[in-house]
């Protein structure tokens, strides 16, 4: 009963981390942190608020700790890059499997439908499962990023779109933007779309996430710039849209400080790499208010 009440505080309401101003703190804390909520699993294995933390929290520790730190490293040290590349799947691939523990615990034999329809299996969720279905996604989103090279985890696009989709149609407003946001990644990605199709699409879902979550989530900018911007070599929007992230007050949101940070963090690092990112003489590309 206790693990049980431990599991709903953890999947209730901010954490003391979100409200943290410092980034590598809470990255030195985490790993602990993901061990405890483990822990608290094997004591009750089809807890669905545990395994959401768990989702949650090894999805954000493989992105923002580990991934974008393999980034960094890239054009540096190529086969440090390449471990923590690695080491990043590995993370995401543990989320998305504590993803879809939770969504088993809650609909059985959605695993093996999921598989083998995968329609079916995503109409019989309801929105209370809206936080699941997106981490559960944006899991296997980040595996499938770090395995370019293996057809068969790329040809698993579709049913993260699919996943992220029905969460969008159960409730696009959760958490301020975040799905919409999303979206945006998942566009950028997509193959055998026409471009102007294809930014048309991913300005919709910009204008959707900015107005829910009034201009505040600095990722919001740093996603337009890195798949709308960069791929359409709109050097300005670029920029533009990386200023907008810095601008934003981090101790106005308190709530949010540690992602505001943590993006404003990238965008910083984009501009620097902005000489790599753009062609000379690059012409501007389209126009988003």
């Amino acid at each position: 009963m206790i693990v049980n009440k431990i599991g709903g505080s953890l999947a209730s309401g901010p954490s003391v981390f979100d409200s943290d101003d410092d980034p590598d703190l809470v990255g030195d804390a985490l790993p602990f942190a993901l061990k405890t909520i483990e822990a608290l699993i094997v004591q009750s294995p089809q807890n669905p608020d545990l395994l959401l933390a768990a989702a949650s929290g090894f999805t954000e520790y493989s992105y923002v700790y580990v991934a974008q730190k393999a980034e960094r490293l890239a054009g540096e040290n190529l086969e440090e890059s390449n471990a923590l590349r690695t080491r990043a799947r590995r993370l995401a691939m543990r989320a998305h499997a504590y993803g879809m523990r939770g969504l088993e615990s809650r609909y059985k034999g959605f695993g093996a439908e999921l598989a083998s329809d995968p329609d079916a299996a995503l109409a019989r969720v309801k929105k209370r499962e809206v936080p699941l279905l997106y981490w559960t996604a944006a899991a296997q989103g980040l595996v499938i990023s770090s395995s370019k090279d293996d057809p068969e985890m790329i040809a698993q696009l579709p049913l993260v779109e699919a996943m992220a989709r029905r969460a969008m149609t159960l409730d696009d407003t959760w958490n301020e933007g975040t799905l919409p946001e999303f979206m945006i990644t998942i566009e950028a990605a997509r193959s055998g779309l026409k471009p102007d199709d294809r930014q048309k699409q991913i300005d919709e879902y910009y204008q959707r996430a900015l107005q829910l979550s009034g201009g505040h989530r600095a990722s919001l900018f740093v996603s337009y710039a890195e798949n709308s911007s960069v791929p359409t070599q709109n050097r300005a929007k670029f920029q533009e849209m990386l200023e907008r992230a810095l601008a934003i007050d981090a101790d106005q949101h308190t709530e949010t400080r540690l992602a505001t940070l943590i993006a404003q963090r990238r965008a910083r690092w984009l501009l620097g790499r902005a000489d790599e990112l753009f062609l000379e003489g690059a012409a501007p590309g389209g126009k988003v208010n």
